[in-house]
């Protein structure tokens, strides 16, 4: 498709593609400006392939949406990209300039790779964009990100549910890090078997974070970190607890959402003097099986509130 402009509260509706259809973005894609939640793009089918011509990109303008609430509030902000019920298919190439708020949103989804994608939200660092979530990722197996290159001002990538996701070989910057969670509260509660590899995050909020919900129920099994290197961090460098409400920590742990069968390896990097090196807090007995091996976080501050920190793990790494 060649530079399209789409209406003001209209999907470009790519869904129920038929079986093995290639889709090429070119040019400039443009949206019109509406109050509503979106998306801008849907794709949907089997066998699907997404790709984008040279120099082509998809540029929300989120500014004329931003307003510093993000999701919670202002104006209602329509999500970017839908990449819902896409089985055995591929998106490659696609460059997004200025979302409004959530870009990837991952569901249902199965056999999905994502290769060589960036984010652009620059922008919106001084002009009030908020939860920027570069990939959401719930309910869908096999899924693969490689080669992201995330420019944002929320998670980079958050795994709310799924088996089998493999992140690597990407950059994150802006944001708040590389996120399992929230998980718990929703239809599927299960995370389980999550590789992230070979990645950097950069001046950031978080480096690496889990976090599962207050008195929920749920589970987060064979999740592994190797080879990922951390630099200007502000908040953490590390941070697991299952103490999330509401998107925030209340501070008290529970167990309804084991952490389990979790594996570092080989995190590497600094946070600023004002944060925090490494934080656990976890519920008593709900994280276990930990394997930490060549952990250094330095430059922040050693936590002394940390909780129920399973052998093999340290919160002074």
């Amino acid at each position: 498709m060649s530079s399209i402009a789409v209406p003001s509260g209209v999907t470009l509706d790519l869904t129920d593609l038929n079986e093995g259809t290639h889709v090429i973005f070119e040019g400039e894609t443009t949206f019109g400006y509406e109050e509503w939640s979106g998306p801008l793009v849907s794709v949907s089918g089997t066998d699907i392939t997404v790709t984008a011509a040279s120099g082509a990109y998809l540029n929300g303008d989120g500014s004329r949406w931003w307003d510093g609430d993000g999701s919670n509030g202002g104006k209602t902000k329509p999500k970017f990209f839908y990449a819902h019920n896409l089985i055995s298919s591929s998106i490659t190439g696609i460059y997004i300039q200025n979302s409004p708020v959530q870009v990837f949103s991952i569901n249902d989804s199965t056999n999905l790779t994502l290769t060589d994608i960036t984010i652009d939200n620059s922008d919106g660092d001084d002009n009030g964009a908020a939860n920027t979530d570069g990939f959401d990722i719930g309910d869908s197996t096999r899924i693969t990100i490689s080669g992201a290159n995330v420019y944002n001002q929320d998670d980079c990538m958050a795994v709310n549910s799924g088996t089998n996701i493999v992140f690597t070989g990407g950059v994150c910057s802006g944001g708040h890090g590389l996120s399992i969670g929230s998980v718990g509260g929703r239809t599927d509660n299960t995370v389980d078997t999550v590789t992230i590899e070979n990645s950097e995050v950069k001046d950031s909020q978080n480096g690496i974070r889990i976090k599962t919900v207050y008195d929920a129920t749920g589970s987060v099994t064979g999740v592994t970190y190797k080879d990922i290197t951390l630099s200007g961090i502000t908040k953490y460098g590390i941070v697991i607890e299952q103490d999330y409400e509401n998107g925030s920590p209340t501070g008290t742990p529970t167990t309804g959402v084991p952490i389990t069968d979790l594996a570092l390896d080989n995190i590497q990097g600094t946070v600023e003097s004002s944060a925090t090196d490494v934080y656990i807090l976890c519920g008593s007995g709900s994280c276990s099986d930990w394997t930490w091996t060549d952990v250094d976080v330095t430059g922040g501050s050693v936590s002394t509130k940390c909780e129920n920190v399973p052998s093999g793990a340290s919160c002074s790494d």
